[in-house]
């Protein structure tokens, strides 16, 4: 029986990709079988992971990107054409934002949390759709957040930018998964990762803290939520499109 997680001969574009969920994600899908284009504003991160995963026998990209800039994504999705000559997968795991409340945040600030969280999947999306819909197959891999799903004031622009690209989950889907391109998020609880324990830090809170909350007790690891990636990027989710899949250790005791 064909395996059905298998991505062997396939391409996907991680952005985000140095550290984090989008390294746990690209090394995942390199040892099921893809090649990978890493895309992110930092190259020393991208090329460290690259050669993570050239290790593992695959073909891998570092391509510094600003994924706010439409003109910048076209380019990331050409690179990958060009050198690694198609696109099926791309994971919009860019992402990000400080905490603060409501009343401190600038307009300037409003506006880069959403062109980073809500914008970059807009642009970036519509530009790889483009090759998956010729070829008549392709998924798309939104990374979410479960402030996305809750009242959380200290994040409000990201939380909002975030329901944002569960919403274009679903338009996208709609539009696209009767042409071959399924589209589908997973909203991220307390993952180990940088950007979590820099706001720990900034707070002066241990970072396991925000793992106790959750019915598992712990922060999840990147490459748990990658194997929920490599669900939606295979063929394993081929029944599945426009669904958001909230990953963050089960319910804690109040139910949230």
């Amino acid at each position: 029986m064909k395996d059905r997680f298998s991505l062997d001969g396939q391409v996907a574009i991680i952005t985000g990709g140095g550290t984090g969920i989008g390294r746990g994600t690209a090394l995942v899908l390199a040892r099921r079988g893809a090649d990978v284009v890493l895309a992110g504003r930092r190259r020393e991160p991208l090329e460290a992971t690259a050669k993570e995963v050239q290790a593992l026998g695959r073909r891998a990209l570092a391509v510094p990107t600003d994924v706010t800039d439409p003109a910048q994504c076209q380019e990331l999705v050409d690179a990958a054409l060009n050198e690694l000559g198609r696109l099926d997968i791309l994971v919009n795991n860019a992402g990000g934002a400080e905490t603060k409340s409501i009343a401190k945040w600038t307009e300037d600030e409003w506006h880069q949390v959403i062109a980073l969280n809500l914008g970059s999947v807009w642009f970036l999306s519509r530009c790889a759709a483009r090759p998956m819909l010729e070829q008549r197959k392709g998924a798309i891999v939104n990374i979410s957040s479960g402030a996305s799903l809750l009242s959380m004031p200290q994040a409000a622009p990201y939380g909002a930018a975030k329901a944002g690209a569960n919403s274009l989950t679903g338009s996208m889907a709609a539009a696209w998964t009767g042409k071959g391109v399924r589209v589908n998020a997973i909203a991220v609880g307390a993952v180990r990762a940088a950007t979590l324990v820099d706001v720990a830090a900034l707070h002066g809170v241990d970072p396991e803290t925000f793992g106790r909350t959750n019915a598992s007790g712990r922060l999840g690891d990147p490459e748990e939520i990658a194997h929920g990636v490599l669900f939606f990027a295979s063929d394993a989710s081929s029944f599945c499109s426009g669904q958001t899949l909230y990953m963050h250790g089960g319910p804690g005791l109040a139910g949230i």
